[in-house]
């Protein structure tokens, strides 16, 4: 990404929820989860979090330019548990995204194999021959006049896998500076793609829990 310039957003940490081993926080768009490799990108949301609660762990990640919900753990033991959940899809995650265009069908599911595009990094690209394996369900929730806003649910965990995605079929996210064309990239002053919900076993007793952050476009 030729002439970019990392500025995070102020903002104060947005707490959804917290326990003994949870931490559930909001990240906004623009903001790294975890730091880059030059000190100018240092700040992201792992350090602020440990900025306020020191004992949490990272668990996942979301993309810089996505919204959302991350769960961070708040002991070791809740760490590894969840990190189990993630590995073997226990966790269920709800993304809402606006794509490009009108979206004819109501719903289905993509299954397209991605890899690293090695000469174009940070992208990743359809790889039916060496890709791993990324399945996406998506359900439309409305169509507005030139997008279609969706329900993302991926199955699987790979790097740029929604936007990837819904590119391949024709609908790329909008603001998507990665992967869109311009027209479908300047539609938005920012990615819409935001992580509202994620379902999982609470790491204590395992009781099923759902937490939610609400969609900001």
């Amino acid at each position: 990404m030729s002439g970019f310039r990392y500025s995070p957003p102020c903002e104060p940490l947005s707490v959804v929820y917290r326990d003994g081993a949870l931490l559930l926080v909001d990240k906004p768009s623009g903001l790294l989860s975890v730091p880059g490799k030059s000190a100018d990108l240092s700040d992201c949301l792992e350090s602020r979090v440990k900025a306020e609660y020191s004992g949490a762990l990272l668990v996942h990640r979301l993309d810089m330019s996505t919204s959302g919900l991350m769960v961070f753990a708040m002991t070791r033991a809740a760490q590894r548990n969840l990190g189990i959940q993630f590995e073997k899809r226990i966790v269920k995650k709800t993304y809402v995204a606006r794509v490009f265009g009108h979206v004819a069908e109501s719903g289905g599911v993509i299954k397209f194999p991605l890899s690293a595009d090695w000469p174009n990094r940070p992208k990743q690209k359809i790889d039916m021959l060496n890709g791993r394996s990324a399945t996406t369900r998506w359900q439309v929730i409305c169509r507005e006049q030139l997008a279609t806003r969706l329900f993302l649910f991926p199955e699987t965990g790979r790097s740029h896998q929604l936007r990837v995605h819904m590119k391949e079929i024709g609908h790329p996210v909008l603001g998507d500076r990665l992967y869109a064309d311009d027209r479908a990239a300047s539609a938005a002053d920012r990615l819409q793609l935001h992580a509202e919900r994620l379902e999982f076993r609470h790491p204590i007793g395992g009781k099923a829990v759902q937490y939610e952050a609400k969609c900001p476009f």
